[in-house]
């Protein structure tokens, strides 16, 4: 069975948008529920009928999900707890106000659910100030529909999808008691004043037409409020290619295989025993098997007679093991999934040596963080900033109020996918020394540089601290103490082993 087979047992909503459908079967194996609907087991070779079961109507028993493990895998490198970028800015304040953000409005974890509903073609962020405070949310693209200017800018999100009358009423829609069991369309609408809210209709009536003023809002902000995402796709594309569409089919095959090599193995385990019995039959008259009591239990059989079990035998077995193997490694080098193996790792390796051998999943987080950082939460930051200028009385964030945001500037700075070990450290500092003092690199580049590998928050902040402590006269006298003590250390260092070579000669 192939990803196209395997298509048709899902329902398909033909009110829907064609692409909705789609996004709905790619989202199921996303979500490892794609064989969900194939009613009949893998164990169940016959129907209650006495009919075969061919092995495409059964759920495989082993699912391997390795499209989902690459998605979660890629979207923690893009945005983990160890993989948040930094961000800079002209104005020195927006830095830190945007951190506050993060932290507010829980962002790294908005983001790398942006990421992974994100993986199918798409995702979508709404952006809105509840009591001058901002709040971000992540949107189903499947029921949204963007529409975007000759420059790219969004100009309008429409939202549309059905829902039972019941839901409707809790929440204050005036349904009759008769429709709550009713399927009605729900649509909203934004553009860059207002964000238009219709009457639902029920299904066979048509699309909503009649606007609820009573619930549209007039929020003339002179934008789209909607942060769109296009999985690996520059701006302006309503889906991108799906990250593992392309492996489905392999990893189909994969799953039936293991499914159908772990039922041998358990038949090898209590193997089938078939007889075949000549002319001269020795079942007794009472229809007995043949066997003879005993601790023996031997087989009678006649002259021509034969038996033997049927079972896989260990070569078969490991030839499917090895076929398993082969179609892993070509849905890695589909998918762009981590092929390196841990049980080929002796030791522990360099910041350096682990970005080589994840070097497929390093190349899918780098377009990744295109798609949803430079194109994603740098664009939502911008937003916040124009909002602080559209909002009256600013946008309130941790306590304090916060009017005409700058954005200029503003640039993401990403840590590196591997933290870095000590003697790497060791070597990047004892090179950007060797640069500043050699008048190719200021001071401050090489601070943001060692401060980025490490992993600091905030570059610039640590900048802002060097400056602190290089303006106390204090500190910088005991800096200077202290490295004057270090080069006494090495000069005696040095005279020690200078006399220790003349003594033995």
């Amino acid at each position: 069975m192939d990803w196209k087979q395997l298509k048709k047992t899902y329902p398909q909503d033909n009110d829907l948008p064609a692409r909705a459908n789609n996004l709905t079967a790619l989202m199921k194996v996303r979500d490892c529920t794609q064989y969900d609907a194939i009613p009949n087991p893998f164990s169940s070779e016959y129907n209650g009928a006495g009919e075969y079961i061919p092995l495409s109507q059964r759920r495989p028993s082993v699912r391997t999900n390795m499209c989902a493990t690459v998605v979660d895998e890629s979207a923690s490198l893009v945005f983990g707890e160890c993989h948040w970028p930094s961000l800079t800015a002209d104005a020195p304040d927006v830095a830190v106000v945007m951190a506050d953000i993060d932290r507010e409005c829980a962002l790294p974890a908005v983001m790398i659910e942006a990421v992974i509903a994100g993986s199918v073609g798409s995702s979508a962020l709404l952006v809105e100030v509840v009591d001058r405070a901002p709040c971000v949310s992540m949107h189903d693209t499947r029921f949204l529909t963007p529409a975007w200017d000759a420059a790219n800018n969004l100009i309008s999100v429409v939202e549309c999808y059905k829902v039972k009358g019941a839901d409707l009423a809790a929440n204050g829609w005036p349904i009759p008691d008769d429709d709550r069991a009713t399927i009605f369309w729900w649509r909203r609408e934004w553009d860059k004043t207002a964000c238009q809210v219709y009457v639902p209709t029920r299904v066979g009536d048509g699309m909503p037409a009649r606007i609820d003023t009573a619930r549209t809002t007039q929020h003339g902000l002179g934008f789209v409020p909607w942060i769109w995402m296009a999985n690996l796709a520059q701006p302006g594309i309503v889906d991108g290619p799906c990250t593992f569409e392309r492996a489905i089919d392999t990893v189909i095959e994969c799953d039936y295989l293991l499914s159908q090599s772990g039922r041998g193995l358990k038949y090898s385990s209590d193997p089938k025993l078939v007889i075949k019995a000549g002319a001269g039959d020795p079942a007794g008259a009472d229809g007995d098997s043949g066997t003879t009591g005993g601790a023996s239990s031997a087989l009678i059989l006649p002259m021509d007679g034969d038996a033997k079990m049927l079972e896989i035998n260990g070569d078969a077995s490991g030839a499917m093991l090895a076929q398993y193997k082969e179609l892993r490694a070509i849905v890695m080098e589909q998918i762009h999934g981590n092929r390196a193996s841990a049980d080929k790792i002796s030791a522990a390796q360099s910041g350096r040596a682990m970005e080589m051998m994840c070097q497929s999943l390093v190349w899918l987080a780098d377009r990744l963080r295109l798609s949803y950082g430079e194109y994603g939460l740098l664009s939502l930051y911008r937003m916040v900033c124009r909002f602080s200028s559209v909002v009256a009385g600013g946008i309130r964030i941790g306590g304090k109020d916060y009017v005409n945001l700058s954005d200029a500037g503003l640039a993401l700075q990403w840590p590196p996918y591997f933290p870095s070990t000590d003697p790497e450290l060791l070597q990047l500092a004892q090179g950007l020394a060797t640069a500043v003092a050699g008048g190719f690199m200021s001071n401050e580049t090489a601070c943001n540089i060692y401060a980025a590998k490490v992993g600091a928050a905030s570059p610039q902040e640590e900048w802002g601290r060097v400056l602190a402590e290089l303006s106390n006269p204090a500190l910088v006298a005991k800096r200077q103490d202290a490295a004057n003590a270090a080069k006494a250390d090495r000069q005696a260092g040095a005279a020690g082993r200078t006399e220790t070579r003349q003594v033995t000669a």
